[in-house]
């Protein structure tokens, strides 16, 4: 619940801040200056300097009131139409977007009045014949695709990644340390060959979808899907901070747990999922020309897949080098078991493993 809230205030805090700046720029943009332009009626309070500021802080206003409400809506839609095609959930928030704006302009407008004595219509179905509002709101779908496209970008790369890539830092490797973690479905062949690619396909879709509901809660970013096989990624401090890198993985279990009913009227079958997790230092660069990605590269990933692979021969589903184990401040809730040193595929130094369980 608390990382539920945090992330919807984080979301208001970066919305409110994006549309009260656009629209307030929009302000100067339409009003500064205008009473200078020959041939272009102004209204007397909307002239010089002193309209400008006017129109300024109502704009401002409109921006605040459409961060908070944009905001809302996409935290409401994030939840229960994550499903729903894409044209759908476009269509609703649309409707919904355009509906709260036309109120949050009324409002704004008969603020206005009551506040400097204005005439302005407010009168029902005002903005029907509305030039001025028309025009605001296509200012207003054209930021939207900008807010948009960075929200997207930041999703796609990583918090923080988005802006790196804008200013060329991934240009050339840089240097970083970061845990990662290899996610693999249990006995993905036998469960492949018992439903179908079809059905399958579906499975793993859904469990991913649940694997997308605990992430965020654990600050974790995913990397790469490979297949039935997710690769998930934290900065080092991150995912040793409330012992993220751990508790994601037991926070996915019971999340498939819960849902335990569901899987097996639909597909017979319970997922159960084992992982491999390692951390250190790696290069990180960008590559690709016509499709750019964030790369990792170095003996980290290599390890943490290697890690993984051991869980079968172990009988556990859940493996950490000993490296990683050291700079985990463990919860009393878990218990860590020494498995022994093993001497991982391509690797010419031997590796200590323990699996971590719930307790």
């Amino acid at each position: 619940m608390k990382r539920n809230l945090k992330k919807y205030i984080q979301l208001l805090g970066q919305s409110v801040l994006f549309w009260s700046l656009a629209m307030g720029f929009y302000s100067i943009f339409r009003y500064y200056g205008i009473d200078e332009e020959e041939g272009v009626t102004v209204i007397k309070e909307f002239s010089g300097y002193t309209g400008t500021i006017k129109a300024l802080m109502g704009f401002t206003a409109i921006g605040v009131l459409i961060g908070i409400v944009y905001a809302s809506i996409d935290v409401v839609f994030d939840k229960f139409t994550a499903k729903i095609s894409l044209v759908y959930d476009l269509i609703i928030r649309t409707i919904l977007y355009f509906t709260t704006t036309i109120a949050i302009f009324t409002l704004i407008k008969e603020l206005f009045s009551e506040i400097y004595g204005l005439n302005l219509n407010t009168d029902r179905g005002w903005w029907k014949e509305n030039k001025s509002f028309w025009a605001t709101i296509l200012y207003i779908v054209m930021v939207s695709f900008v807010f948009s496209f960075i929200k997207i970008a930041t999703e796609k790369f990583g918090k923080g990644v988005f802006i790196k890539m804008l200013l060329g830092k991934y240009k050339n490797p840089q240097e970083e340390k970061r845990i990662f973690m290899f996610l693999d479905l249990k006995d993905s062949t036998t469960i492949a060959e018992k439903l179908g690619h079809f059905k399958y396909s579906q499975f793993i879709q859904d469990c991913f979808y649940d694997l997308n509901t605990v992430v965020p809660k654990h600050d974790a970013e995913i990397y790469q899907y490979v297949g039935d096989e997710a690769v998930l990624s934290w900065p080092y401090k991150k995912g040793l901070a409330n012992t993220n890198c751990v508790a994601l993985f037991f926070a996915f279990q019971q999340k498939t747990q819960s849902k335990e009913t569901y899987y097996q009227e639909k597909y017979g079958i319970v997922p159960e999922f084992k992982a491999g997790l390692h951390g250190g230092m790696l290069m990180v660069t960008e590559v690709g020309v016509i499709k750019k990605e964030i790369a990792y590269h170095g003996d980290v990933i290599n390890t943490s897949a290697r890690i993984q692979a051991e869980c079968n021969t172990h009988k556990v589903k859940l493996l950490i080098s000993e490296e990683l184990l050291q700079d985990l401040k463990i919860s009393t809730h878990l218990s860590a078991t020494f498995l022994g040193s093993v001497l991982l595929k391509g690797k010419q130094k031997e590796v200590n493993i323990h699996t971590i369980i719930a307790v």
